[in-house]
């Protein structure tokens, strides 16, 4: 197991680290990281899942060659997208995000990512008491599929305020993560605010000064490895060799008044006479939920 530390440097300024954990107790895991809105690698959580080396790109390749996938007007099927990933360069890079709703694409894999995680005393997003269509906009799971040199270039946070959980299912993936506490450096879009305005490959600090002001806590999550950050954290990521990386929205009672009051934000602006009703239903589940939960 390792800990976290903060490392004083030379100029004064601390550099955060975020803790690797195995054996992890539920308990410990609510505790320490998810009540308290903290970053955390479980090096372990996916040891028994019949995902590990058996979803490797030649798999995909293989069973699911044909399914196709649009990234900036260019169409791809996996087979042509696999054999790109396996030789992308930094100069002649792979498509991505070649991302997939696994519910939707390949449902019978969903046996492959289990045990789950579960971030409260209940997993809520899969709660009978919660509608599909409060979670429309969102993919609860899905496959990030690149190669190396592949990014994503905008800083954000994730949609509807959950929290996120990253596994890597096959090689690894380099992490940029910054806390909400950050906002205001990241420079957010005024009428999108989980995404910032920077280029992070090619941040132009004369437009965004504040941004040289912080440092990310970089995180090399490796093969096996799960991480979880909470809603409002800032990331962005760097790929250096072929990855398969499974994604999970993870909802609990930490973060559902933000996420019902984003919903109500976004529905007011679209179908504005369901805001309201949607606003009262979640505010009453998630009464009943606490209820039910002890909180």
């Amino acid at each position: 197991m390792e800990h976290s530390a903060v490392l004083d440097k030379a100029d004064g300024t601390q550099t955060i680290t975020i803790d690797k954990r195995s054996n992890l107790s539920r308990e410990e895991f609510i505790s320490q990281y998810v009540n308290r809105s903290i970053p955390v690698v479980v090096t372990d959580a996916a040891k028994n899942w019949p995902a590990m080396g058996k979803l490797t790109p030649d798999f995909f390749k293989q069973n699911y060659g044909h399914v196709k996938k649009t990234i900036d007007g260019v169409t791809y099927t996996m087979s042509e997208a696999i054999d790109k990933v396996l030789v992308s360069t930094a100069e002649n890079r792979a498509p991505y995000p070649f991302n997939f709703d696994i519910k939707k694409v390949f449902p019978e894999l969903m046996p492959y990512f289990s045990p789950q995680l579960v971030y409260g005393k209940s997993d809520r997003i899969h709660s009978a008491l919660m509608p599909n269509q409060l979670l429309a906009g969102t993919t609860v799971h899905e496959l990030f599929i690149g190669g190396n040199g592949s990014s994503f270039p905008y800083l954000h946070y994730d949609a509807l305020f959950m929290h996120t959980q990253i596994t890597q299912v096959y090689g690894s993936k380099v992490f940029f993560l910054y806390p909400p506490s950050q906002t205001e450096n990241m420079y957010p879009y005024p009428d999108n605010p989980k995404f910032s305005q920077i280029n992070f490959l090619n941040p132009d600090h004369e437009k965004f000064p504040l941004f040289k002001e912080v440092e990310p806590i970089v995180l090399h999550l490796l093969e096996g490895e799960t991480l979880f950050f909470p809603s409002g954290w800032w990331h962005t990521t760097k790929i250096t060799e072929p990855s398969i990386t499974y994604g999970r929205a993870q909802l609990n009672g930490n973060n559902w008044n933000k996420f019902i009051n984003d919903r109500y934000i976004n529905w007011k602006k679209k179908i504005s006479y369901a805001a309201l009703p949607v606003f009262a239903y979640g505010s009453i589940v998630g009464a009943i939920m606490n209820a039910f939960e002890g909180v």
